[in-house]
This record gives structure tokens, sequence and C-alpha cells, in this order.
């Protein structure tokens, strides 16, 4: 159990209650003997109780105590299930399968906080997150004035409070002018690419970027699209690379996933142009650009599109958390609607106390101040990153000149760093293998990522030392 000792007295009776340990009528502990059994104070169990009365799980008789109410819910009479055989041939049952695929194969272990050295990428860092000023936020959203957004079905309808700051504060940033019309809420970059691709790229011809987003590459191929992998370069997607006949480009220019590379200012006029001379929409995943600490980011592609044909996505799992699944997506009026409407079909709209606690947070000044602050880390951070990985003769593929939370590694060649990163979890060292970023069949294995945004300063070094380690034992010579 979880909370306070108050909180904690009151889930144990309430369970005990709501699983049949407890009937109705049943004389409770009174207040001085439970918190005399507990080794607590006596006004602690006594608001809970208060509490459990309020509720109507408890009754107060006169002198007599407090008993389990005649209106507490009654437990379920649940009768022995007769042992069942699953009849259903699943096989023939499912003609289209989810699972399995080359982002699944990127899951870390569900303990991943437990290790001493976890090089994951995009994870919080407890330690940096405003947690007293999110939860007056929530407070507030969860308050009598914002009753509707927090209760009523908006159907189709987003935040406008959020869509405001992100019209007037987050996009201009980036070079961007939108009006409401034009901006969608999403639960997070995920959803924004599922709307995308359900919308512009069902049995089409697309271009990714190899490496790449692996989760984009398996909604494409539920999209049963015709993808073209482009090779990246050291400044990002080629645009001359782009195969005639495309429709759908989807690009990460300003931190290329993995690599951290950032499209030039020439590139992104070049693939507006390619784009317009192929009459194709392009889906710019701008999902870090608030990672920006060691130079102001580039802007937009979506800010030098005079045609309308960018499609932006946005999110605030990098810079806030990632459990809190809010994102967006900006594009023609159009499109949005398209995209506002098969929300709708699915999950009509992100649920409106997250919306409104994010735009209290936002617009309160909250927000900038912890990117200012997770900016100085990280930059400290990928300090100490570098001159570990320079001391201890690791290779960097690859690193965002502007920022960023990850770096991209190249191990030598025949390095199987899949092997090498289970070897790595026995000396509580956590990396990402790099072969699910690659499409194709003959993917290369000795390229791995190594995030820093989950790790303290003071823990980089000895971990980047193990991770030289096993590379040496693992390399062809040893």
């Amino acid at each position: 159990m979880q909370g306070t000792l108050q909180a904690r007295i009151q889930q144990l009776v309430a369970e005990g209650i709501l699983s049949g340990r407890f009937r109705r009528g049943e004389k409770l502990p009174s207040t001085r003997a439970l918190a005399r059994h507990l080794g607590i104070s006596r006004i602690t169990v006594t608001l809970a109780y208060t509490e459990l009365l309020a509720n109507d799980y408890l009754t107060a008789r006169g002198r007599s105590g407090y008993y389990v109410s005649d209106n507490a819910p009654e437990p379920p009479d649940f009768r022995p299930v007769a042992a069942r055989s699953d009849r259903v041939n699943w096989d023939a049952a499912l003609p289209r399968r989810y699972a399995g695929g080359p982002a699944f194969d990127m899951e870390r272990p569900p303990d991943w906080a437990s290790y001493r050295y976890p090089f994951i990428y995009g994870q919080t860092d407890p330690a940096l997150f405003d947690h007293a000023n999110w939860r007056l936020c929530a407070m507030q959203a969860l308050g009598a004035k914002n009753f509707d957004a927090l209760t009523q079905d908006q159907f189709d309808a987003d935040d406008p409070e959020l869509v405001r700051f992100i019209a007037q504060q987050t996009l201009p940033r980036r070079g961007i002018h939108a009006r409401p019309d034009e901006i969608l809420i999403t639960l997070g970059a995920q959803n924004a690419l599922w709307l995308a691709t359900q919308l512009l790229a069902v049995r089409r011809r697309v271009a990714v970027e190899t490496p790449g987003y692996p989760a984009l590459r398996q909604l494409l191929a539920q999209s049963d699209s015709e993808v073209h992998a482009v090779p990246v370069d050291d400044e990002g997607l080629p645009p001359d690379l782009v195969p005639e006949g495309t429709r759908v480009i989807f690009t990460t220019p300003s931190h290329q996933c993995p690599t951290s590379a950032t499209l030039p200012r020439a590139r992104r006029e070049a693939l507006l142009t390619r784009a317009a001379d192929l009459d194709a929409v392009i889906v710019e995943d701008d999902y870090e650009f608030e990672m920006a600490y060691l130079d102001a980011p580039s802007p937009a592609l979506k800010s030098l599109d005079e045609d309308g044909r960018v499609i932006y996505v946005g999110s605030f799992s990098k810079s806030l958390f990632p459990g809190l699944r809010l994102g967006y997506l900006v594009g023609a009026a159009p499109f949005i609607r398209e995209a506002r409407a098969l929300r709708a079909s699915v999950l009509r709209h992100p649920p409106g106390h997250v919306q409104r606690t994010a735009a209290q947070f936002l617009s309160l000044g909250h927000y900038d101040a912890l990117v200012r602050r997770i900016g100085r880390a990280l930059a400290a951070r990928r300090d100490v990153m570098e001159r570990a990985i320079a001391s201890h003769g690791l290779e960097v593929a690859g690193k965002g000149a502007h920022g960023g939370s990850s770096l991209w590694m190249r191990a030598p060649e025949d390095t199987d760093t899949r092997a090498l990163g289970l070897a790595l979890r026995r000396e509580s060292v956590l990396i990402e293998p790099g072969a699910p970023f690659f499409s194709g069949r003959d993917v290369p294995h000795r390229f791995y990522r190594l995030g820093y945004s989950s790790i303290p300063s003071d823990r980089i070094d000895e971990g980047i030392a193990r991770i030289a380690t096993a590379i040496a034992g693992h390399s062809p010579s040893a």
C-alpha cells in the first residue's frame, strides 16, 4: 500500500469490507485499540475512520464504537468456476497480428530503475521533475472552476487553454504559426503518428529513415504501406534518395532518431522541393525539440512550409514525463478535421483533467523552468559522458549538435550489441541495441544507443568503464 498512514488504514479497512473479511454489522476495533496495535497516533486512526464514515463504509453507534455500515458494498459471491479449455483456434480467428516486431525487441526490463547504470532513453529522472507544482496544478484542475473540463464528454473537442498555449507559446518557438483548427491534441507522439499513418499512408508508397524509429515501421506495416527505407548520413535524410512515386515522407529533421543528426537548412529546403515535385506530404516528428540546450534549435521544417504539405508531430513526453501521454498534431485544417474524426471514433479525446493540468503547468511558467533545469542537468551529464567515452576508448557514431538526451554509439566490427546488452545486464548496466532501428534483413548489429536522462552523473564513468570492458570481452580477438 502507498500513501499516508491515514490513507493506508482507510485502504486496509475498505479492502477488508470489499473482500468480505468484514461483514455488514460487524464491529471494528476501537480507534484506541487499533492505534495501540499499529503503534501509531490515535488521531490518525480516527481520521481514517471519519473518512470511511463519510463514504458510508462505516457507521458509528453512540458509545458502542464503529461498525461496518448496512449500506457498505456487499462482496460478490464468487462460485467455483469449472475448469475450461480454450477451443478457439486463435491462429484462424486473428486475421492480423500486432504483437512482436522490432519495437518489442527493444523492451527494457520493467525493473530498469533498480539497475545501477541505466543508459536508457526517454525516461524521467524523478530528481529533476517538479513534483510540487505539478501536484498543485492537478489540484487546480480537479477544482470546481474546472468541473466541466474534468467531467464532461467533449466528444471530439480539446481543452481550449492547452490549444491556446500551444498555438501562442510552444509553436512560435519553432517558427510555426497555426490556428486552433490546425491543432489536435493526441495521446503522445505515438498516437499522432498512428493518426497520420491511417490517414495518409494506407496502401501507399512511403519513405522512412534508416536507422529510424522502429515503432513507425510497425505502424506502416499494419497499414499495408509500401515502405522504402532511405539511409541517413551525418546530416540526416538525403532528399535526392527519396524514390519516385513516394506519397508520404516520414522524417525526424531536428534530432534524427536515433543518430541525433540535424538536417541543415539547405537540406530542409531541398526536401520541401522534392516533396513538392512528388506531390508528397511530409510528416515531421519533432519529438525532442525542447532538449536543445547546447545551441538554439533549428526552425522546424514546418516553419519553412509554404504549401501546407508538412504535418508536424510534437510531444510533451520527453520534457515532462512519458507517462503523461500528451502530444499534438499540427497541419492544414482539412487534415486536422479528418484526424479529429478518426480520433473520436477510437477514444473521443485525451482525458480532460490531464489536458487541463498540463495547461495550468504550462501557462504558470512551471514548464519553462523545468525545461531549463533539465537542460542544465543534461548538459552536465553529456559533458561527463563525452569525457568518460573518450577516456575508455569507445566510439561515438552520432550526437546532436543542439543537445538531446542520448548518444548513438558504434562498437567494433562483428560485435553483436544485443548479446552485449544481455551480458551487461549481469553487470547492472542497461544499453539499447541498435539493430531494431534498421530496416531490411541484412542489418548491422554493432550499433547501440546510450541515454543519459535517467543516470546520475556520478555513476556515468563507472558505467562506461563496464561497457568498455564488456566490449573488449566480446570482440572477435577476445
